[in-house]
């Protein structure tokens, strides 16, 4: 959904051209991958954040307008609310020191956002769903001014013919219905990326699934939504729920949602899933593109209108040649820097360790069990019950302090990661897990001993996050 449109309202027609741009698309990049025609270049690592603007009162501050255009940074950029921005780093091979590289690239970018920010009389905090949120927040004045998100909100609309209806059972129980798009804002993100060469895009896409249960729980950052505790990261059942449309064929109800698990692995290619694209969802954004099919502008946009947990994207190299890349969507924004290095390093090392198991050994656990697993760890967190690989039986905690960490340990070294990037970051993770505090049980905590203080926690939450201290050495005051 980086790509911007011309239109906000589109005719028959439009639909139908755009379909036949999407099908020669579609074609051409299955000829691409059946000749081994798409880059075989080393994995290289790269991610997006999605942050908040807020005032001074901690509530979100609707403009990232005037912020974007004052900043002036092309690392930043706007998101679907208007108190959303999302901050870029320039992707990098993943070898040798690349976290500690990544890391000062990232705080560098941070500190110069959050500065912005404090002139502007704002501040910039980056969490799975804001404390403060209000109902009432999400409305149509509040979207960013690009067409793209008010087309996306017409054929939304459009295609669900209904209100939004949100029926999240948690530690409490919230119910609402909302008539429009506007609530996805609530969910942000730390998006990762991980370019693969084409001859492993099946295994990390496969590994990038088995990795979501732990991920999802790791990083959870989201517990509560307008004052209410729902699961430790509710921005799953949120965004998908925010979203939800189904495929073709009036499947609104059916296995094939737009935001999503997915529906099984690749078991054969990754191209699995562009035919999945193209065949069961419908066009939300007939936008036309004057460009040639190798620029894949028409099945780009289409697959940026799909929002599976895990998805295959198609990028380009510098000299042109186009690579698979898969977004891995499942971590919560935050709580800082630090952590969301240590979350990457920790991503990155597990899927690679997984990637070689699948590689050598086939698939040692079902699709359904990985999903079930990914939906159990965002409702319950570190305590959630799941079913690992050979159908072993296990809560969540001891899996990653007994198995996963060593994973991810050899996954990096098989990446040629430096040792001492590989000891400061997973340690971080270490002492997350050993004090069972990522930034879901921090704000539980905190509201167990200060009830309904949602100010008061967002200010301590922004007050540890500039010390830049992980979340696992949190205290509550």
């Amino acid at each position: 959904m980086g790509q911007e449109v011309h239109s906000q309202i589109y005719q028959a027609a439009d639909f139908e051209r755009f379909q036949q741009q999407l099908a020669i698309e579609t074609r051409l990049l299955q000829k691409l991958i059946m000749q081994k025609a798409c880059s075989e270049r080393s994995p290289v690592a790269g991610f997006e954040i999605e942050a908040w603007l807020l005032d001074k009162a901690m509530r979100p501050a609707p403009c990232n307008e005037a912020y974007l255009s004052s900043f002036n940074n092309p690392l930043a950029t706007a998101e679907l609310a208007k108190f959303n921005v999302e901050l870029n780093v320039e992707p990098a091979f993943l070898v040798e020191n690349v976290f500690t590289c990544l890391n000062q690239r990232l705080f560098k970018t941070w500190q110069q956002a959050e500065q912005h920010a404090e002139n502007m009389q704002l501040h910039l905090l980056m969490i799975g769903t804001l404390p403060t949120l209000q109902q009432d927040d999400f409305h149509l004045g509040n979207m960013s001014n690009m067409n793209r998100y008010r087309a996306l909100n017409e054929q939304a609309l459009k295609n669900r013919n209904k209100p939004i209806h949100l029926d999240i059972q948690g530690h409490e129980h919230l119910k609402i219905d909302h008539h429009d798009v506007m609530l996805e804002a609530a969910t942000t993100s730390f998006q990762l990326h991980l370019q693969s060469p084409l001859s492993q895009a099946t295994h990390y896409y496969n590994a990038s699934i088995l990795a979501s249960a732990p991920m999802v729980a790791l990083c959870a950052n989201a517990p509560f939504v307008f004052g209410r505790d729902l699961w430790h990261e509710s921005r799953v059942p949120m965004f998908e729920q925010a979203i939800g449309l189904g495929g073709l064929g009036g499947a609104a109800q059916g296995p094939l949602w737009r935001v999503s698990f997915g529906s099984d692995f690749a078991r054969h290619s990754i191209f699995e899933c562009f035919t999945e694209n193209h065949e069961h969802f419908p066009v939300l954004l007939p936008e036309y593109f004057n460009t040639e099919p190798e620029a894949f502008q028409h099945l780009r946009l289409h697959n940026g209108t799909i929002w599976r947990w895990n998805r295959p994207l198609i990028g380009f190299d510098e000299d042109g040649t186009p690579h698979i890349r898969i977004e891995h969507r499942t971590p919560s924004a935050g709580p800082t820097v630090i952590d969301t290095l240590a979350n990457a390093a920790f991503f990155y090392g597990l899927c690679q360790n997984l990637s070689e198991e699948l590689q050598n050994s086939g698939f040692l656990l079902s699709f359904s069990q990985a999903k079930d697993n990914f939906y159990q760890a965002a409702r319950h967190g570190l305590e959630a019950h799941t079913v690992w690989l050979h159908n072993s039986k296990q809560r969540l905690l001891s899996l990653l302090k007994n198995e996963l960490l060593e994973r991810a340990a050899l996954g990096l070294e098989s990446l040629h990661i430096v040792q001492a990037d590989i000891d400061f970051y997973l340690e971080i993770i270490r002492q997350r897990l050993a004090h069972s505090q990522n930034g879901s049980t921090w704000q539980r905590r905190f509201m167990q001993k200060y009830p309904g203080e949602f100010v008061a926690m967002t200010r301590c939450y922004l007050a540890n996050q500039r010390l830049n201290h992980p979340v696992g050495e949190w205290n509550i005051p």
